[in-house]
């Protein structure tokens, strides 16, 4: 396997992970999560969401949740749905924005309703927000892979997404596979006619596991030139439109893989560990992450760590 040297891990669950839990997370506990997850060596972080609270009433401390995270070291990226969000998101002083559309007509009425040519019209008034306040702009493109509503999305109608973004300046993509649809094979075409057609862009991958290939796809961006992936702690989180959602890769399990493999991530697994076992205990119920579960390679440290008898 031709694997890169190194990957860059953006932690999402204090956003995705928390957005799509039942009932509201208090912001000490979040900025407990948020602080242990940076402890570990994590520099990106995808703190929360400015969206209605009507509409995602886990997230209605956006603002007060950004006054409050430490900021040293870390960049702090917050998900803007439209305009006014990209408004209180700037003002709340975000690094960076994440601005999302469905690459489905479908998915994007459900997800905020709203055409597709509709969010694509409120791109330059975004853009204008951020630029002069010194606020990168992430342009992440929903459902890559297929839509619950709609089916098989193709290629064309996310990349024309994406051209959008670059074209006012974004800085990297999301690809992500919101639904858990996508597969090895169409992971490796995806990253390398991205790679083709875009050249040197940063390319991020979001991965849900619905239907348990999250990983294996994963592997398969490694292998054909993608270094940037979307991994929630415990593997928490879940699109709230998207029938049966099911979580993110956990940030900790891959880690431990890509350690491994000889792939560097520069964060420390055991922190991770610790961070996602205070997450479940806030949340009071077991968590989907794996190795939080088993551990480390090492026997004894993962006895300690995980609380079970190695005999």
């Amino acid at each position: 396997m031709d694997l890169p040297v190194q990957a860059i891990l953006r932690e999402v669950g204090p956003r995705d992970g928390f957005q799509s839990v039942k009932n509201f997370v208090p912001t000490d506990q979040k900025l407990a999560v948020i602080n242990s997850i940076r402890d570990a060596g994590i520099t990106e972080i995808e703190a929360t969401s400015f969206v209605s609270p009507k509409a995602v009433p886990q997230l209605r401390d956006a603002a007060e949740l950004m006054e409050q995270v430490m900021r040293d070291g870390v960049a702090y990226t917050a998900l803007a749905p439209n305009l006014r969000g990209a408004q209180h998101a700037v003002a709340a002083g975000v690094n960076r924005l994440a601005v999302v559309i469905s690459a489905s007509e479908a998915h994007n009425q459900a997800n905020i309703r709203r055409a597709i040519d509709e969010s694509l019209a409120d791109l330059d008034a975004i853009f204008d927000i951020a630029d002069p306040n010194g606020v990168d702009v992430i342009g992440s493109v929903a459902v890559s892979f297929g839509c619950p509503y709609q089916g098989d999305v193709p290629l064309p109608d996310v990349f024309k997404i994406v051209q959008a973004y670059l074209e006012r300046g974004a800085k990297s993509i999301i690809i992500a596979d919101t639904t858990g649809m996508a597969t090895p094979n169409r992971v490796d075409a995806l990253v390398r006619d991205f790679q083709h057609q875009f050249g040197e862009v940063q390319l991020i991958l979001h991965f849900h596991n619905n239907r348990g290939t999250a990983m294996a796809n994963l592997l398969a961006a490694l292998n054909a030139g993608a270094t940037s992936f979307d991994t929630a702690l415990g593997g928490i989180g879940g699109c709230p439109y998207v029938p049966k959602a099911a979580g993110n890769l956990a940030t900790e399990d891959v880690v431990y893989m890509l350690e491994e493999m000889g792939v560097h991530t520069g964060v420390d697994l055991e922190k991770l560990i610790r961070a996602a076992h205070r997450l479940q205990r806030f949340l009071g119920y077991s968590l989907p992450g794996q190795v939080m579960k088993s551990g480390p390679r090492d026997p004894e440290r993962a006895a300690q760590l995980c609380d079970f008898c190695t005999h």
